[in-house]
């Protein structure tokens, strides 16, 4: 298999963990994710993942019920470890050996990030897991994901989600909406289109790391991704 990344940084969100369940996580989807991550690593590609927390609890949401957002945030961060131990389950399960990385300490459960360690997992062909976000509340997971990548020298963030690409709309909600192929980050910027939140978004643009928005629950599509196939949209300089 030809390889036009060598190591990439996969995004999840929370959500995509619920498969048709409403809250929390669905097995079945979680083992699918599964095979598709150990299908791209078992290939020679260095892995690392950050998944969201928003199967579990959404920070931003908790401030009209009374929670300090702070607290919140912090909540939501546990909630992405939650995830986060629930896929090294899964890939474990399956025979493949894993190491997760915590931005908050907890010793029992997780290594503490530290990049050069993270570095070194994946040049030993260990599925890397970020989790616990940054660490800081008023980030996103999606802010994660990028900064992570640039540490690690990630060649490419792909983010995957249950629309096949980027739209000029929302295809669940636009019939006329048009499907990306390729779009630049000033494209990005000046159609005022949603990839990710702009904190992240600018990181990568200012890091030159490129993003691939496709749809992970497609199978396939990951291994597609990282042979240069065309799926989903390229945001490319």
């Amino acid at each position: 298999m030809s390889l036009k990344y060598k190591r990439i940084l996969l995004k999840l969100s929370g959500e995509s963990l619920m498969g048709d369940k409403s809250y929390g996580i669905d097995s079945n989807r979680l083992a699918e994710y599964a095979d598709e991550i150990i299908a791209v690593a078992s290939q020679g590609v260095e892995v690392a993942v950050v998944i969201g927390g928003g199967n579990i609890h959404r920070g931003m949401e908790t401030e009209g019920n009374g929670i300090d957002r702070v607290q919140g945030d912090h909540m939501g961060m546990l909630a992405t470890v939650i995830n986060s131990l629930a896929l090294q389950s899964a890939l474990e399960a399956k025979g493949y050996k894993t190491r997760l990385l915590s931005a908050i300490k907890m010793e029992q459960i997780a290594e503490p990030f530290i990049r050069r360690r993270a570095v070194r997992h994946l040049e030993k062909g260990r599925i890397v897991i970020f989790g616990a976000g940054t660490g800081n509340p008023y980030f996103t997971t999606d802010t994660a994901a990028s900064l992570r990548a640039i540490e690690i020298g990630a060649d490419v963030i792909l983010k995957g989600t249950r629309v096949d690409g980027i739209y000029s709309a929302d295809p669940e909600k636009d019939k006329n909406a048009t499907k990306y192929d390729r779009i630049s980050f000033s494209e990005v910027y000046e159609k005022g289109l949603n990839v990710m939140d702009l904190t992240a978004f600018t990181l990568c643009n200012e890091n030159k790391l490129p993003i691939i928005v496709f749809d992970m629950n497609r199978p396939g599509n990951l291994r597609k991704v990282i042979t240069g196939e065309q799926v989903g949209t390229l945001v490319e300089f």
